[in-house]
């Protein structure tokens, strides 16, 4: 079964905004979510990228050059994603609906993976 990656794309600012209850509540949501995708056995991983910036890497030939980043001028941040198996992009898609990050205002990519493992 094919797998898609669901990119989360969100503003920080309402979640920096949060009381700590509402924030604990929000962070409940992704959890039921996810347990949800699991328990209907799609879930093939997931994880929350840390609030730092990360390091980008370039290259051409033996020319590496590293800085920190990525930054943008955009508000939205890539802050985690799921992997999950669907048959389809419109399968995917239908299993994505209902992500807390759409309830918050984010920005989901879905994009199939390409099994390089033969």
């Amino acid at each position: 079964m094919p797998k898609f990656m669901l990119c989360l794309h969100d503003d920080p600012a309402p979640f920096m905004a949060m009381s700590p209850e509402e924030m604990q509540k929000a962070i409940e949501k992704y959890v039921a979510w996810g347990m949800k995708l699991r328990d209907q056995g799609v879930l093939v991983d997931s994880a929350k990228l840390t609030d730092e910036p990360g390091r980008i890497v370039r290259g051409h030939g033996k020319n590496i050059r590293v800085t920190d980043g990525p930054f943008s001028e955009a508000k939205e941040v890539f802050g985690g994603y799921y992997t999950i198996s669907a048959d389809s992009y419109e399968q995917a898609i239908d299993l994505a609906r209902d992500c807390p990050s759409l309830e918050f205002g984010g920005t989901m990519e879905v994009r199939q993976i390409d099994d390089m493992n033969g």
